[in-house]
């Protein structure tokens, strides 16, 4: 059941572009019991019919610049192909610290994002009263 769960949970924040994948993967690990490395290929495994999905959608809705996803694609691809060599070579303590710096970084920026806005939207209030 927690699989289902897990499933439509990691699939509706993958569907909305909010890294479904980050979620699925830090529940795998820290809920399932799932090793970091397996977390992660089940992640890419997972991934494939989620972003196709979200591709139909997408494209339904004409926001697809498919010039610019291609190129992204290949050179992701490329990417992708040299981000697995180096994990394979990597400890999973190593992997499971790297993955935890990636997550800090990704909150940390977002958090000054939301910052940010607040402080424009603060500054934009004082100025029309």
């Amino acid at each position: 059941m927690l699989e289902i769960v897990l499933g439509i949970v990691a699939g509706i924040v993958s569907g909305s572009g909010l890294g479904g994948g980050t979620i699925l993967i830090l529940i795998l690990v820290n809920f399932m019991g799932v090793e970091q490395y397996q977390a992660q290929a089940l992640n890419l495994l997972f991934f494939i019919p989620t972003s196709l999905m979200a591709i139909v959608m997408n494209h339904k809705q004409k926001l697809i610049d498919y010039k610019l996803g291609l190129s992204i694609a290949i050179t992701g691809s490329i990417g992708a192909f040299i981000g697995a060599k180096i994990a394979s070579q990597i400890g999973v303590q190593h992997l499971k610290k790297y993955f935890g710096i990636f997550l800090l970084g990704i909150s940390a920026y977002e958090g000054y994002r939301i910052f940010q806005q607040y402080k424009k939207g603060k500054n934009t209030n004082n100025t029309t009263e």
